[in-house]
């Protein structure tokens, strides 16, 4: 397949061959009319309905950021078709932000930033007294204290942690959610002074003008010349998902060369079901859960397992096989969160 025109690309057919070899730059993928423009739009109600002026211009990227100075925030390019969804589902195990609720988190941190540079937030004093500051150097790697009440919780893997900005967009990200009640859920939490602190800010600023208006887009998927086989190749190797299978042998007592279904399918469509049951047998994070899943399914998909018998047996002896392992696992694998 030719490596031009975007009009020559139809993502409802291509193969995975062809996509993979399709460069991002030539992804036929735009904001407008997207589900994606619909959850920046209802970010944008949020944000009015607080009194706040900001607009953060949204651009498409390989991933979710908000670039330092700058009032706007990139979304990754997997979520922007089913097509796109279901191939980042199959190459790393799960869609950071692929379905409404998801996305709508993810924006609500990256609005925290945005929010953050719009208004040089960062300079109060008050706030780098209890957030702590942003020249604080970002950790490659970072291991959560799970039982801290320090910190707000929002999204997985205890994320205010990782850094005092991180901090700042979780816990902005609490405060925006409708409905989150957030002085009842959190009123017996040290966290809470980090919330009323964010609260008297933003009502200082609530009507007023950004005060940085640049449109800068960084990273912008227009320009990106690499392909979308390169991009997960370098991925993988990040989340550290090249490495060797695991759970050979025991996966394949479980799943088999034969049937329809791919387990590493089977494995996504029940991770709901799998986490809760491994964690309420175990009490071990979700997050940790999630990371063996990623293995499973990794294995899964370098073996081409199938699932051959009723989905509920294959589930319960996963489920089984998890709690079991879980132990050595968490034991012999970082217990860091990449970031």
């Amino acid at each position: 397949m030719s490596k031009g025109s975007k009009r020559l690309i139809n993502l409802n057919t291509i193969s995975n061959e062809d996509l993979l070899q399709t460069r991002l730059c030539d992804l036929p993928i735009e904001l407008k009319n997207n589900w994606v423009q619909n959850c920046v739009i209802k970010l944008n109600k949020e944000l009015s309905s607080k009194g706040i002026r900001l607009k953060p211009h949204v651009w498409i990227s390989d991933d979710w950021f908000s670039p330092d100075g700058v009032p706007g925030f990139a979304v990754p390019f997997f979520i922007m078709h089913p097509r796109l969804i279901a191939l980042e589902k199959e190459m790393i195990g799960e869609v950071e932000g692929g379905d409404r609720a998801w996305c709508m988190m993810l924006m609500r941190h990256e609005v925290g930033h945005c929010i953050d540079n719009a208004y040089h937030l960062r300079k109060n004093k008050r706030r780098q007294l209890l957030f702590g500051l942003t020249s604080t150097p970002y950790p490659e790697s970072y291991k959560p204290n799970i039982k801290s009440r320090q910190f707000v919780r929002h999204l997985d893997g205890h994320y205010a942690q990782a850094h005092p900005d991180e901090d700042w967009a979780e816990t902005f990200a609490v405060w925006l959610t409708p409905r989150s009640s957030w002085r009842k859920v959190y009123a017996d939490w040290p966290a809470l002074k980090k919330l009323n602190l964010l609260n008297d800010i933003l009502e200082n600023i609530k009507g007023e003008l950004p005060l940085v208006k640049n449109r800068d887009r960084m990273d912008e998927i227009s320009n990106m010349k690499m392909t979308v086989g390169e991009y997960y190749k370098i991925k993988k190797q990040r989340l550290g998902l090249n490495k060797s299978p695991v759970m050979i042998r025991d996966l394949k007592k479980i799943f088999s060369k034969e049937g329809e279904l791919p387990a590493w399918r089977f494995v996504n469509d029940s991770k709901t079901q799998i986490i809760g049951q491994v964690a309420k047998n175990t009490r071990l994070q979700h997050y940790k859960i999630m990371k063996m899943l990623r293995e499973v399914q990794s294995t899964c998909r370098q073996e081409n397992l199938k699932v051959d018998k009723l989905p509920g047996v294959s589930r319960k002896q996963l489920i089984n096989l998890i709690t079991k392992k879980s132990e050595g696992f968490v034991k012999s694998s970082s217990p860091r969160i990449i970031m």
